[in-house]
Parts: C-alpha cells; sequence; structure tokens
C-alpha cells in the first residue's frame, strides 16, 4: 500500500493534534456558534494556494459579493474557484445578486462559476463533477454549507445521500474537503451517519467565553488528542488569513491527580494508552478512565505500571518536585525518546532527566541521521522551546520558509511550531533541544 500524503491544513498546532491532514480526508467542522469555522478555513486557503493547488468553494448561505469581500486577497488567485449555489439558490435570482455578474465578475482574478439550479441536486453533482474535470493536482474543496445545502434540498435524507455520494469519489479523486455543519441544526442521526463515512470530524465550540477545538474522528491515526477539548484563540493577519494559538493545557487543582499525572509519564515514555493498557493486563478504556480521573487502578496494576515506565510508585503522585532533588543525573537515568509524529529510523533521541522528574526546562538529545526529512516537530507543544546545533547542520521550515542551521547556532521558538526539518548533510546531526514550560 502506498503511503498518503500529508499536506498543510495551514494551522500547524491543529496538524499535530490530528496526527495529520492527508490526502484523500473529507473533514466535517461541526460549528457551535455558526461562525468558528471560517478561521479554519481561511489558513485551508492560504496553505493550498500556496502550495499552487487548486481550491473549490461552494457557497450556499452567502453571495459571491459578501464572501469574496471577507476572504479579501485570499481570493485574489485564478487557482480559486467560487462555485456559487447562493444567486440562483437562496438568492432566487433576484437582481440585487445578478449584479455583481454585470459589474464586478471581471474584476476579480479569480474564477467564479454560477450554478444556475442548484436546487437540483443531479443538475448540481454534474456541474460539480464538470468543474473538478477542468482541474489538475491534488484539488481542495471547501462546502459551505451541509447546512444550507440541506435547506435548499428539503431535508436530511437528500442530503444524506449527496454526502454518501461524493465522500467517497472525492476520495478515490485524491482530493481534501471541509464540509462546514451548523451543529444544532440537524438530529443526532444524521450527524452519526455523517461522521461514520468521513475520515475527520471536527467540534467547536463556546465554553465559558472561549473557543474550544474536539477532534471527535481521525480515521488512521494515532492521535492521543481524540475526545479531548482544547482551548484556542485566533488573531487577524494582514492577509485575512488568521493565527492560531492553542492555549497551553493545564493540569487539574486536585492534591493527588493520579490521572493526569499517569498521562504525564506515560506520554513522556511515548507508550500509548493501548500499549501500556496490553502490557499491563487491562484494557485500553481501563487506562483511558484512570488518565480521565474516573476510576482508581488496583494497587498490583499501579506497581505494573511504574514497572513499565521505569519510575517508583511515589512518582505518581509528586506533582512538583521537593527538597532534596539531586542536581547531578548520570548519563544512566537518560530514557529513549520517541516521537508519534515520527518514523523511528528518522530520528533517534533521549531525554537527559529522568522521566518522574518534573523541571521548568526539559533537554533532550535529537539525532536526525544523514539525508533523513522530518514532515513534523518533535513535540506537540504551546510553550518555549531551544536548541542548540552540536553538530551536523540542520534545515528548519517554519511557516514554509527554510532556514539553515549550522553547528553553533540557536533555535528559539515562542508560538511557532516547524512543519518540519531535514539534514542536508552527509553526517548526523546531533541537536541539544530543550522544552520550556
Amino acid at each position: 500500500m502506498s503511503e498518503r500524503k500529508r499536506i498543510d491544513s495551514g494551522v500547524p498546532q491543529l496538524d499535530h493534534l490530528l496526527g495529520g491532514l492527508f490526502i484523500g480526508d473529507n473533514v466535517v467542522w461541526y460549528d457551535d456558534a455558526g461562525s468558528l469555522t471560517p478561521v479554519f478555513c481561511r489558513n485551508f486557503i492560504r496553505a493550498s494556494l500556496s502550495e499552487e493547488q487548486y481550491l473549490v468553494y461552494a457557497v450556499f448561505d452567502r453571495s459571491p459579493k459578501n464572501l469574496l469581500g471577507q476572504l479579501g486577497p485570499l481570493a485574489e488567485n485564478p487557482r480559486f474557484i467560487l462555485l456559487d449555489c447562493f444567486t440562483y439558490g437562496k438568492g432566487a435570482g433576484s437582481d440585487v445578486f445578478l449584479k455583481f455578474y454585470q459589474n464586478e465578475e471581471g474584476r476579480h482574478p479569480c474564477r467564479i462559476v454560477p450554478v444556475e439550479s442548484p436546487g437540483d441536486i443531479d443538475l448540481f453533482i454534474d456541474m460539480f463533477y464538470k468543474v473538478h474535470q477542468t482541474l489538475s493536482g491534488d484539488v481542495r474543496y471547501v462546502f459551505e454549507s451541509l447546512t444550507g445545502m440541506q435547506d435548499l434540498w428539503g431535508g436530511e435524507e437528500a442530503l444524506l445521500k449527496f454526502y454518501a455520494h461524493s465522500c467517497p469519489r472525492l476520495y478515490e479523486l485524491n482530493t481534501v474537503a471541509y464540509w462546514i455543519i451548523e451543529k444544532a441544526a440537524h438530529s443526532q442521526r444524521f450527524k452519526a451517519r455523517i461522521n461514520q463515512i468521513a475520515q475527520v470530524a471536527i467540534d467547536l465550540s463556546i465554553r465559558r467565553g472561549k473557543t474550544r477545538l474536539s477532534i471527535l474522528k481521525a480515521e488512521n491515526r494515532d492521535s492521543q488528542a481524540r475526545n479531548r477539548p482544547f482551548d484556542y484563540w485566533s488573531k487577524a493577519l494582514p492577509d485575512h488569513s488568521h493565527q492560531v494559538v492553542f492555549d497551553a493545557e493545564r493540569s487539574t487543582s486536585s492534591k493527588i491527580d493520579l490521572g493526569a499525572r499517569l498521562k504525564e509519564l506515560r506520554t513522556r515514555r511515548s507508550i500509548s494508552q493501548t500499549e501500556l493498557a496490553r502490557r499491563v493486563g487491562v484494557t485500553p478504556s481501563n487506562i483511558s478512565q484512570v488518565e480521565n480521573d474516573l476510576i482508581y487502578p488496583s494497587l498490583p496494576a499501579l506497581i505494573k505500571i511504574a514497572e513499565i515506565l521505569s519510575v517508583e510508585v511515589s512518582a505518581f503522585f509528586q506533582n512538583i518536585p521537593g527538597a532534596g532533588q539531586p542536581v547531578i543525573f548520570p548519563a544512566s537515568d537518560a530514557t529513549p525518546l520517541h516521537f508519534p509524529y515520527l518514523a523511528r529510523n528518522d530520528v533517534a533521541a533521549k531525554r537527559l532527566t529522568p522521566i518522574d522528574f518534573d523541571p521548568r526546562a526539559e533537554p533532550c538529545l535529537i539525532e536526525i541521521p544523514a539525508g533523513a526529512k522530518l514532515n513534523s516537530h518533535f513535540f506537540i507543544f504551546k510553550g518555549e522551546e531551544m536548541g542548540y546545533l552540536l553538530a551536523g547542520r540542520l534545515q528548519i521550515k517554519l511557516d514554509r520558509t527554510l532556514h539553515m542551521v549550522n553547528p553553533g547556532d540557536v533555535v528559539y521558538l515562542t508560538a511557532s511550531i516547524p512543519s518540519g526539518w531535514r539534514n542536508p548533510g552527509d553526517e548526523p546531526a546531533r541537536l541539544l533541544w530543550i522544552k520550556i514550560r
């Protein structure tokens, strides 16, 4: 089976949490507020066009003038194709919307395709695939929105029929499609059917004044972030895209937070819940329940877990290093470190302090073989990071720009997360890397 092609969503933190976005993915976005998805769509558009790929935007709920005004420079590209299903749909062919084609259509460098009978599903599908046949490369799609389609097509069954027909075909055509849904406008049965077909499902909501993202489904990925809420915020950029930043994960304030401590130690050892459960002799659900503080493990299970993680049992009950901690750690205390998003042959690493030691700065020694190319950063981490190149040469990719790192150079990261590393030399590169909380 050929390796799946990984692409950039335009939001590096999302790519890391998700475990990658791949050609063939149908990504369903459940928008709780009706206004949260555009941030992610704009970044997806920007990333797709910067890779010189075609992006088709099918709009049902907004006029072309409104949408192009919102997207601004992002839509000023001949590879951006607007499939206008509004003017002759909800716009009912009104003169006020038809004036756009008389006055403004030629002023935009993008391609605008009016769909004259968007209420006829068969004619829409025919138009949709005719447009696709004129394009080349890995075509990207944004459908805004499934809710608007349902309003036009008269119910969930018609929409499900279209979706069930289109998703597998888009998968086979090597596309990536974003499907936007207003969560409250659809039945649980409908959402369950949608999730069953999609490769990726993401929920966006607002809780206590904060925007929050949860990954509901990530097919064929070993994503540890699934079904966990992540708070985030966005900042508008001059090119009409948005920088999306996820808040640092916060541990609970309980005096004994066994679940959070277990998860922290397990993650540092790069052991999945499934692998830990297998070695302990319990189910992955048991480990998940312990880490979410729903149950406590038995004493024999806790001792076995400590043995597997190479820590003392007392390590599960220490949130802050106490007085008397050692100041010198022998080389034998270093533990192998594996990165879940990188192939083990592409990078070798070890944590230089014991995993049950909890410093504010966590040092690691990373070695990247000659000629190796990493399509991801080492860590999913929202704090500061610093690296010092001991030997060899490296290239680091930040915001689609390559930077050369030479021996003795220091790399310092704050909010940015690299999207890739490469060793262009003929000898291994050795990097001292420090995560700073």
